[in-house]
Formats: structure tokens, sequence, C-alpha cells
């Protein structure tokens, strides 16, 4: 995955985050059980988060000079990307539908989030001491 499409991206799931946050609050807040709401909070909180991450990802990869720390950056992208489906996809659906089912979706997009997370360990280790700087 590329630069500029991680930060498309990343754009796009920050504008998404917003507005079904608001959404959430107020298009769903009489049509949710509070354990539906509390799925749904979630899912925006976690995506919100992510979307940001999703941004210094996507800015560190247009700028990374290492090739080595570029791989490891696309592959973290693309963590996040599936984590953002997976987990937050999920939540959003089991809030919307009341299907408890689709909760076992939920794990693998935190396990995603989790392999994008150390994949950014594995990247800074890549970076030589005056790349640090």
């Amino acid at each position: 995955m590329q630069g500029k499409h991680l930060l498309i991206i990343a754009a796009i799931a920050g504008f998404s985050a917003v507005a079904l946050g608001a959404f959430g609050a107020h298009g769903l807040k009489g049509s949710l059980n509070p354990q539906q709401l509390g799925w749904w909070t979630t899912a925006v909180q976690y995506h919100l988060v992510h979307a940001v991450a999703l941004l210094g990802v996507s800015v560190w990869l247009q700028i990374s000079p290492n090739d080595s720390c570029s791989r490891w950056l696309r592959r973290t992208g693309l963590m996040m990307v599936l984590g953002l489906v997976l987990f937050s996809g999920s939540l959003y659906s089991m809030a919307i539908t009341d299907m408890r089912a689709l909760g076992i979706v939920t794990p693998f997009g935190g396990l995603s989030w989790l392999m994008g997370w150390f994949g950014l360990v594995l990247a800074a280790s890549t970076l030589k001491p005056s790349e640090q700087e």
C-alpha cells in the first residue's frame, strides 16, 4: 500500500469516525438499548484513535528514506485498515442489528491492530541512529 493511498484512507477513516460518532449520539440514541449504544461508542472510539494512528503511519511512510522501514510501514498500514474494518465494523454491525454472533469477528480486528502496532516497533527498529535525531 502506498503512502498516498494510506493518507486518503486515514482521512476517510477520520471523517467517517466523526460522522458515525455524531450519528450514534444524535440519531441512534433512542433506537438502541444501552448495550448496543456501548458497542457503538466503543467502535467510534477505537475507529477514531486508529484513524489518527493510520494518519501518522501514512505521513511517516511519505518521508521514510529507509526501504526496510517503508516495508514495515506498509504492512502496518494494512493491519490498521484491516483492524478498522474487522473491529469497528463488527461492533457497528452488532449495534445496529443486535446480532451478537458478529462479536466473533471483533477480536480478529483487535489482533490486526496489535500486529499493526508491533509493525511500528519493527519499523522504528530499522532506523539508523542518524535517522532517529
